[in-house]
């Protein structure tokens, strides 16, 4: 099996504004993929808070159901941003189930990242890219990892901000952990156009459906 990579990014960087239409196979692929950035983190922004408050409880919902157990997992989250589902509540609530809550660490730019265990109450502190992490707590290897999706496509593939955070950093672990993409279900596209370092999710989780893939 080859090894997984699963790409992921800062929650900020400079988009091209473009209205490129999204089934075109692109000519120039990364400025292709900024586009649809631009456009989907537009849209998801356009919604109310009200309604991305009820998709984030619809994901909960369905998260529950693809975990139903959660003993002894570490399950690595995130914290949200731009409008990516909120959940910290689900997060929150693992160590009820005998679970263990992660949270990713920008160590460094261009670097794999860190997980570093979390619970609610714990200090957290900004790191490169100004997003919260645990400022204390121990290393972790996740054996589940969240993953926030700006878009995903119908084999699986994820079009995350382009920073390459993940890809970078399951490239180095040695055991691949489930990759579970969430995201709203008017972020699915036909497809990423998918390249050879794009490695497809084993889930997606949206407010309307769990989609699993069969590696």
């Amino acid at each position: 099996m080859r090894q997984s990579r699963l790409s992921s990014p800062p929650c900020f960087l400079e988009l091209f504004d473009s209205s490129d239409e999204e089934e075109q196979p692109p000519y120039h692929l990364q400025r292709w993929r900024q586009i649809q950035r631009h456009r989907l983190i537009d849209e998801r922004l356009s919604l109310s808070p009200e309604i991305r408050g009820f998709y984030a409880r619809q994901i909960i919902e369905k998260l529950n159901q693809f975990l139903p157990i959660v003993k002894d997992l570490t399950v690595s989250g995130y914290w949200p941003c731009k409008g990516e589902p909120d959940l910290r509540p689900w997060l929150k609530s693992l160590h009820r189930g005998a679970g263990r809550a992660a949270l990713p660490v920008v160590v460094a730019k261009n670097k794999p990242l860190d997980f570093r265990a979390w619970r609610d109450g714990d200090p957290l502190e900004r790191g490169v890219w100004n997003i919260l992490h645990p400022a204390q707590g121990s290393d972790v290897l996740p054996d589940v990892i969240i993953a926030p999706l700006v878009g995903f496509d119908t084999s699986g593939y994820r079009l995350g901000y382009g920073g390459g955070y993940f890809d970078r950093t399951l490239a180095a672990l040695e055991n691949r952990p489930v990759i579970v993409g969430v995201g709203y279900g008017e972020s699915k596209l036909r497809t990423i156009h998918p390249q050879a370092y794009d490695i497809p999710m084993d889930v997606v989780i949206t407010q309307t459906e769990i989609l699993t893939f069969d590696r």
